[in-house]
């Protein structure tokens, strides 16, 4: 397991003071070379992300990976019909993870709308004009058997991707 890449392209969250990112291309430039570079030593590579703003720099390095017949799979953690952005389904998983780390006093309420509702300004006018404190969803709930479920349902979601991809030698035909 390599280190996680600590930068993502995150330009939706960029109002907010402090934000460190990259755009889409420099993304998949990036991973493409780590993935190109682990060629020799890995029969294939398996990326994770945690942050949907990625989307689009996923979606051209997976296209470049095809062209250069790249064994990889690029998985996006989610939960279906999870809160966006650290509202219940973020603070439940890491009050799974990491409870320490998690301030539930400071807990506030963002806009509650669905993803797919917002999706579209989120992308063209970033977080900030639809959530001032930068939450989409409402913490409000979150508990750390909820996140232990959570997690359990994503880790069998990964499994089934990377079976699908290099199934187990019993489930060969």
């Amino acid at each position: 397991m390599a280190p996680a890449v600590p930068y993502g392209a995150s330009g939706e969250h960029a109002a907010f003071p402090g934000t460190l990112l990259v755009n889409h291309a420099v993304l998949a430039d990036l991973l493409l070379e780590l993935v190109r570079s682990a060629r020799d030593a890995f029969a294939g590579v398996v990326l994770i992300s945690a942050h949907g703003g990625n989307h689009a720099g996923l979606e051209l390095l997976r296209e470049r990976c095809r062209a250069d017949g790249e064994p990889v799979v690029v998985w996006a953690a989610g939960v279906r019909g999870g809160d966006a952005h650290a509202g219940r389904t973020e603070t439940s998983l890491m009050l799974a993870i990491d409870p320490g780390v998690v301030r539930v006093e400071l807990s506030a309420a963002g806009c509650t709308e669905p993803l797919e509702v917002i999706l579209p300004r989120l992308r063209a006018e970033g977080v900030r004009p639809v959530s001032s404190n930068g939450v989409l969803g409402d913490p409000r709930g979150a508990s750390a058997a909820e996140g232990e479920a959570l997690l359990t349902t994503m880790t069998a979601e990964l499994a089934d991707a990377l079976d699908a991809r290099w199934p187990r030698p019993e489930e060969r035909v």
